[in-house]
């Protein structure tokens, strides 16, 4: 059973990793990362039932990585509105403000 949700949150993982390298708009590279963190969810949680010690670390965890997702949700939301304001486009490849 362990091996399901393992083989599930890498599936999970590898699909994010796919979205963010290789999509150019900065929503869907959030959503890419919000995938990762999904299937880091998935991993603590089956690995926590696997260690059978304390049966609510796992969620207790999760729910602070939901917490610190939701904040970096907002946190990158604002900044894509300040700089769809800036410059009309949330296409990477046209952002050269980000250019050192």
């Amino acid at each position: 059973m362990l091996h399901g949700y393992l083989a599930f949150s890498t599936l999970l993982f590898g699909i994010g990793i796919y979205g963010l390298l290789q999509r150019r708009s900065l929503v869907a590279m959030l959503i890419a990362i919000e995938l990762m963190i999904a299937a880091i969810s998935v991993n603590v949680v089956a690995l926590t039932t696997l260690a059978g010690r304390d049966a609510t670390l796992g969620p207790v965890v999760v729910l602070i990585i939901v917490g610190v997702a939701a904040a970096e949700t907002a946190i990158a939301l604002s900044l894509f509105v300040a700089i769809h304001r800036e410059s009309t486009s949330i296409d990477v490849e046209s952002l050269s403000e980000l250019k050192g």
